[in-house]
């Protein structure tokens, strides 16, 4: 690794080694187990508190988290041949894609392992209300059978013919996607160290393109960098594109592109990584090009993203609402009001949380939901300090602080503020497979 950090404590959160290999996970197997039971226990939790006979899972996200298991991830997401039912009693059945049954052996998370019924139109054409005829037999005996008589499903996502099949069979069908929601608020220990190393892991990533940050490369290059370090470190996938540079940063949300970048530009980008686990790590930075002094129209938008982070994290406290968080949280300055995104209703709809702030690894705080007791002390859901953009304003105000037609105008958090009982900067969120 280049020599290229001011500040040697930087490169602990990067991989010195990662130049010539890649990072090996040192949790063990016990360690993600009992990630596993926790997290299914959770859902079965939210199952009966709806009063449901069983969830039916179509979203590879939520059958990762409750299960475990994945296969072919993305392309799942739109040709739906992997499902999942788990029942109020905590009975699991996998349903695989037709000769990949093997995959979900081993799991256990897992009780049955069937192989899918496929009824979307692409794979079964002509015969699709056959197929769903079939599958919907098979989904309303599973209900009959361990139900009790109960014949209420939720149900995260389901095409219509499908709907319409399970209702002609006396199901009553709830809403699933909010149990899920609801079910990955809280975190374990175990969960947590799961979620650090997948940051791990984005953070070497992130050395990497730093070091490649260069005049003269494209921002797919720059880019590239960070899929290489997530795949060769046992990560999945990136779920946006979100990096620019120079002119292209404002407006935001502009993809990674061809445009060759210049000495000076500003390079901002959000990871969206999901890595080892399935866990997502969402961090935000912003550097110039060339690794250049900042220019003083820079430095003073990079400035205000600084106020927010060092306004907002002390405010977090034991007890605290987001509701109240969001009412104290620093006032984005006039001057950049019109280029705000519309987030404030995504920051707002989460529930009331409480705070509590912990010693650890780096700045941390403690997302108390529920006091679940164990070893005399609360387990919590568990953020670094600087990831309270799911609940609060600071999501919102870090990614805008920008000027229209500014060349290098948007700053995210990034690596400005370290060391010992520090705020670090950077934002960090985690989630399963993109949520969690």
């Amino acid at each position: 690794m280049a020599e290229i950090f001011k500040d040697p404590r930087k490169r602990a959160y990067l991989n010195p080694d990662g130049a010539d290999k890649p990072l090996k996970s040192p949790l063990p197997l016990a360690t993600l187990k009992r990630a596993r039971a926790w997290r299914k226990r959770r859902l079965v939790e939210q199952v009966i508190a709806q009063d449901c006979a069983a969830i039916l899972l179509y979203d590879p996200v939520n059958i990762r988290y409750a299960l475990d298991v994945s296969n072919m991830q993305l392309w799942m997401t739109h040709n739906p041949s992997h499902y999942a039912v788990v029942c109020a009693d905590g009975h699991a059945i996998d349903f695989e894609y037709g000769k990949s049954e093997h995959l979900a052996k081993g799991f256990e998370t897992i009780d049955e392992i069937r192989t899918a019924t496929s009824w979307f139109y692409f794979s079964a054409g002509s015969r699709l209300h056959e197929r769903v005829e079939k599958w919907a037999d098979e989904i309303t005996d599973i209900l009959r059978q361990r139900g009790g008589g109960n014949m209420r499903l939720a149900v995260d996502k389901l095409e219509l013919e499908g709907v319409d099949a399970l209702r002609r069979r006396g199901v009553t069908l709830v809403e699933g996607q909010a149990l899920t929601e609801h079910a990955r608020k809280i975190k374990n220990a175990e969960e947590i160290e799961l979620m650090k190393w997948t940051i791990r892991v984005c953070e070497a990533g992130m050395a990497r393109m730093y070091e490649h940050s260069l005049p003269g490369k494209t921002e797919n290059e720059i880019w590239a960098e960070l899929h290489y370090e997530n795949i060769r470190s046992g990560g999945e996938w990136l779920e946006t594109r979100i990096l620019a540079a120079g002119p292209r940063t404002n407006p935001w949300f502009q993809e990674s592109s061809d445009y060759v970048c210049q000495e000076g530009d500003m390079l901002a980008f959000d990871t969206d990584m999901i890595g080892p686990y399935g866990y997502c790590a969402d961090l935000s930075r912003a550097w110039t090009i060339g690794h250049t002094r900042m220019s003083n129209t820079q430095r003073e938008l990079y400035s205000a993203a600084v106020d927010q982070i060092e306004h907002n994290i002390p405010l977090l406290r034991p007890g605290m609402t987001s509701q109240e968080f969001n009412a104290k949280s620093w006032r984005i300055p006039e001057k950049y009001l019109r280029h705000q995104p519309d987030l404030s209703a995504n920051c707002l709809r989460f529930e009331p949380v409480q705070c509590h702030a912990v010693d650890g690894d780096g700045a941390a705080l403690r997302i108390v939901k529920a006091q679940q007791q164990r070893k005399g002390r609360a387990l919590a859901r568990t953020r670094r300090a600087d990831e309270c953009n799911c609940f609060a304003r600071a999501h919102l105000q870090r990614e805008f602080i920008q000027r229209s037609g500014f060349r290098s105008g948007r700053i995210a958090k990034a690596d400005c503020v370290e060391g010992d009982g520090a705020a670090d900067p950077r934002r960090q969120r985690c989630r399963m497979d993109g949520r969690q």
